[in-house]
């Protein structure tokens, strides 16, 4: 038993490395930064996070959904400081983890999740559409966008060629379920086009390749002086959030193909912080747990957290015995998997069940993902999350107001629900509109909640309605 164990986590480690490999250099090379240092995110994926306690079968490494974060990170303060950004990160996770924190991720509003996704898949197609042509991308979601009008006119047709060849090749292999399964469509749509570029001797733009020693930068004491700048501090504090939601949201669809062990969410959340650390020592990308990866490792009949440590160790001889290997591929075909990437980020399907059921959740899902467009990551999670709050607070507030007819005994007015400032005006507005010429009785024992806005109006109305029966009383004595 134990050994066929063994030889499905072994089987499973390659499946998971032939998929890892072409990611990580995509995503290295999205982000901004050399391509060896999204190999040595895989490796620390592996090796460290690997060992750690939390999710037995998820797979951690350089992830999609931080790359557009980490190329703004990268433009504004330079590769050398991504270390000490990506170090203050980890450590960063490593409290909340201490904390106790890693089960609130999942209260997350699922339309912010869903927003933020789509906000990442949105500018990662627009920026690596332009690598698809070899040609620059502008800065900014918005520049990306808008730079595609004039973008035809500019492509390489060559490298345009490559890039969309790899994309059909993706779509294709990957419905071809028994081939998937043997062999990973990305590796099988970078290795033709590698092949087919190296080959007919094609001139587009290949990765550059300058060794894994020499692509780690440990950070040194002058970069963390820059911890004191806001701007830096925001960074860190975005790095940290962002990998711990994709993580943990992860962790939570992962459980869900398998039978085994369920995932600790606080023990996971240390064990993306540790990683995170050692890849900020080593001036590398932040990680995520990966959910392609993932999957990928769960379908290949993973049992143990022997696989994705493995994979680890094949991304580490790999990138020291063969890294000239990387030289071959062409960069237009590492953007047509990140545009495919970027594309299944975008959360179509799960749009048109919240728009059949929940609509004001589709309003959250796309406010998110444009102020993430026009702005950027972190203010558009902000920007999701405070719509969230809003909408929540707005839906829960229903407040009620009953009127009992009781002769001449007066009425009986019972207000119900939830009292909060979004609703006063309608509540104001019911009492308002009472006789004045009739005794009233106020009874709040149906609120559940009662804000304090609520409450001063309440008083304010009980106190207003009191002096006036006040003065009519001393008009009818002195008439």
């Amino acid at each position: 038993m134990r050994h066929g164990v063994r030889k499905a986590d072994l089987f499973a480690s390659f499946v998971v490395f032939l998929v890892a490999l072409p990611l990580c250099v995509g995503v290295a090379l999205a982000s901004g930064v050399p391509a060896e240092l999204g190999l040595v995110t895989g490796i620390v994926g592996g090796l460290v996070v690997g060992v750690l306690p939390g999710s037995s079968l998820q797979v951690s490494g350089p992830a999609a959904g931080l790359t557009v974060l980490v190329h703004e990170a990268v433009q504004r303060y330079g590769v050398a400081a991504l270390g000490v950004l990506v170090l203050a990160a980890g450590l960063v996770q490593l409290g909340l983890g201490a904390l106790r924190l890693g089960r609130w991720f999942r209260a997350v509003s699922v339309a912010v999740v869903h927003g933020m996704l789509a906000g990442i898949g949105l500018v990662l197609v627009a920026g690596q559409v332009y690598a698809l042509g070899d040609v620059g991308a502008p800065e900014g979601g918005l520049g990306k966008l808008a730079g595609l009008v004039w973008l035809p006119g500019r492509v390489d047709p060559v490298a345009l060629s490559v890039g969309g060849a790899t994309m059909v090749v993706l779509l294709l292999w990957g419905r071809w379920r028994l081939g998937a399964r043997l062999v990973p469509a990305p590796l099988v749509a970078v290795t033709l086009a590698a092949g087919v570029t190296w080959v007919f001797d094609l001139d587009v733009r290949r990765v550059r390749v300058q060794g894994l020693w020499d692509a780690v930068r440990v950070p040194e004491a002058a970069d963390f002086g820059r911890l004191t700048e806001v701007g830096v501090i925001g960074t860190v504090v975005a790095f940290a959030l962002i990998a711990s939601a994709e993580s943990l949201f992860g962790a939570a669809a992962v459980d869900r193909l398998h039978d085994g062990r369920r995932t600790d969410y606080d023990r996971e959340l240390m064990a993306q912080g540790a990683g995170n650390a050692v890849c900020g020592v080593l001036g590398a990308l932040p990680m995520t747990a990966v959910i392609v990866r993932s999957a990928a490792n769960v379908r290949a009949g993973a049992r143990t957290k022997a696989s994705r440590v493995l994979h680890g160790v094949w991304l580490l001889l790999f990138a020291a015995v063969v890294p000239g290997v990387l030289g071959v591929i062409p960069v237009a075909a590492l953007a047509g998997l990140l545009v495919y990437a970027g594309g299944k980020l975008v959360p179509v399907r799960e749009a048109r069940k919240l728009w059949r059921g929940h609509r004001a959740e589709v309003v959250v899902l796309g406010v998110t993902a444009g102020a993430i467009v026009v702005g950027n990551l972190f203010e558009g999670v902000l920007v999701g999350l405070a719509l969230a709050v809003a909408k929540t607070a707005w839906e829960i507030s229903h407040v009620h107001v009953e009127t009992e007819d009781r002769g001449d005994a007066g009425l009986v007015v019972r207000v119900l629900g939830h009292a909060t400032f979004l609703r006063l005006p309608k509540l104001l507005d019911a009492l308002e509109a009472l006789p004045r010429d009739r005794e009233v009785r106020l009874e709040l024992g149906g609120l559940r909640h009662v804000d304090h806005a609520c409450a001063a109006a309440l008083e304010g109305w009980a106190a207003a309605r009191e002096q006036r029966a006040e003065l009519l009383r001393e008009e009818l004595l002195r008439g």
